[in-house]
């Protein structure tokens, strides 16, 4: 990828100026609640404004979307499977963050007619920077990586269904248990991805399919040999009409989970079929 290291440099930049001299620093008045179950601090608001200018300079013509401006203007989602954008989270885990505690991390795609061309997930703790170009695979901090499954006998499977109705989340856990080891949720996709790929997590299952949380690492596992689909089994995309998102170490591990959490008996896709 021509621009990795232009990209790559930029959000070290961001994170470094940006986001870590708050970390664990927050005035009160530096967060706030935008959204049932959703906070946005001084921090995601700042870094989002210097990535999009810092992307704007690269000079693809590519239009620059972070997850804070569709935030106030939902309007900018309109058309995002079309064309050349840029794809920006710029403090995935803003709740983790807040509270002073890992993970938090940041990401951004390049997505080009709905298809993830490259994607960057830096988490600022570590400095550690996951990195994948289509069709030319993934790299950890500049190595080539590939993903392993945990070893364990039931797969182990972190399961982001916080926000279903309290009903159907529990159908889902209550078909999980039988045949997966559930495991807490890190509710930070950017650190999410990585653990599939690094024999920590077997599976992940996310209700919410907004692109900047999924972009970047649905490539990243993807071309480390892992499976992302949506919970129809078609294949992730930008802007597509999926729904959900499945993902696993490896095909196999996709299609154990697939036969427990997307069963009629988990009633995740029963149901979304009959909203569709």
């Amino acid at each position: 990828m021509p621009l990795h290291e232009e990209v790559s440099a930029l959000m070290r930049a961001v994170a470094a100026e940006v986001v870590m001299p708050r970390f664990r620093g927050l005035a009160e008045h530096e967060v706030a609640i935008k959204s049932a179950g959703e906070i946005v601090t001084v921090a995601d608001r700042e870094a989002e404004l210097r990535l999009h200018d810092g992307l704007m300079a690269l000079g693809l013509g590519a239009r620059v979307l972070g997850e804070e401006a569709v935030e106030e203007d939902p309007a900018l989602l309109d058309g995002v499977g079309e064309g050349l954008v840029w794809l920006v989270d710029p403090l995935d885990g803003t709740a983790n963050f807040a509270a002073g505690r890992a993970p938090f991390g940041m990401m951004i795609a390049l997505v080009e007619n709905g298809s993830t061309v490259a994607g960057w997930m830096l988490d600022p703790l570590s400095g550690r920077l996951c990195h994948a170009v289509r069709g030319m695979g993934a790299t950890c901090d500049g190595a080539v990586v590939r993903a392993r499954p945990t070893g364990a006998i039931r797969p182990r499977a972190a399961l982001g269904t916080h926000f279903l109705p309290s009903d159907r989340r529990a159908r889902v856990h209550a078909q999980a248990d039988l045949h997966l080891d559930v495991v807490p949720v890190p509710r930070c996709a950017a650190a999410s991805y990585p653990r599939l790929v690094r024999g920590e997590d077997d599976v992940a299952l996310f209700q919410r399919i907004l692109p900047w949380d999924h972009a970047a690492g649905a490539l990243f596992v993807t071309e480390a040999g892992g499976m992302v689909t949506h919970w129809d089994g078609s294949p992730w995309r930008v802007g597509g009409p999926g729904r959900g998102v499945l993902a696993a170490a490896t095909p196999r591990l996709w299609e154990r989970a697939a036969d427990v959490l997307l069963s009629p008996a988990a009633g995740l896709v029963e149901r979304d079929r009959l909203a569709a």
